[in-house]
C-alpha cells in the first residue's frame, strides 16, 4: 500500500509541476505578444516627433489627419504620453538642464515627449528643472 502512495503522490507533484510550467509558459507568451511590437514603436516615435515639430510650424489638416491616426493606432498598442509636469521622476524624465529657482527639481519645460508602452517606459521625457542653489558665505 506504501509504494501506492508513493506513486500517487510522486504523481501528483509531476501533475503540479506541469500546472506551474505550463501557467508559466502561458504567461511568457502572453508577455511577448503584448511587447512584440516594441522594437517597430520606438523606431516610431522618431516619426511621431517629427509630425509633431511639422504641426507647431504648419497649419495643415491632412498632415494633422495624418499624426492623429497614427497617434491612434500607437495608442491602441498601448503606447502613452509620459507627463511631464509638476515634480521631476527619475523614473519616467531624464533632467537635461537645471536652472536656478525657489523649487528644487520642479519641471518648467519639456525638451522631448516621453512614452511608455504597456507601462513600460520605453523613452523618459527630456526635461528642464529647478534647482535651488546654495548661497554662497560672503
Amino acid at each position: 500500500m506504501t509504494e501506492e502512495k508513493n506513486y500517487i503522490e510522486q504523481l501528483q507533484r509531476l501533475q503540479a509541476e506541469f500546472d506551474n510550467f505550463r501557467k508559466r509558459i502561458e504567461k511568457e507568451k502572453s508577455y511577448l505578444v503584448k511587447n512584440a511590437n516594441e522594437n517597430l514603436i520606438i523606431k516610431l516615435l522618431g516619426i511621431l516627433d517629427n509630425f509633431e515639430l511639422a504641426l507647431e510650424h504648419l497649419d495643415d489638416k491632412g498632415v494633422n489627419m495624418i499624426y492623429s491616426e497614427l497617434y491612434t493606432v500607437l495608442e491602441n498598442e498601448g503606447l502613452k504620453t509620459i507627463k511631464a509636469e509638476g515634480k521631476f521622476n527619475p523614473e519616467f524624465h531624464e533632467a537635461l538642464i537645471q536652472e536656478e529657482g525657489e523649487e528644487d527639481e520642479k519641471i518648467i519645460e519639456e525638451l522631448l515627449k516621453g512614452y511608455t508602452l504597456n507601462d513600460k517606459v520605453i523613452r523618459p521625457s527630456k526635461v528642464k528643472i529647478t534647482k535651488i542653489m546654495e548661497k554662497e558665505n560672503e
